[in-house]
């Protein structure tokens, strides 16, 4: 499974952060790089008070489990 990760600001209150996943059982890394800035900039217009600081894709490791 691949992750990707970003951290979430929100636009008013630039240091309150959270980190955020998105997670894709059909994508290779590669094929995540290429296409987090769409799905990115999708979550951006569902979330309109934040903005993404960063992000990264990864291999999610089986053994951590989501809180």
């Amino acid at each position: 499974m691949i992750e990707l990760a970003f951290l979430a600001c929100l636009s008013a209150m630039p240091d309150a952060c959270e980190e955020r996943s998105l997670y894709y059982s059909d994508l290779t890394p590669m094929s995540c790089l290429m296409g987090a800035q769409p799905e990115l900039a999708k979550w951006v217009v569902e979330h309109p008070r934040y903005r993404v600081a960063r992000w990264s894709c990864r291999l999610k490791n089986p053994s951590e489990q989501d809180a």
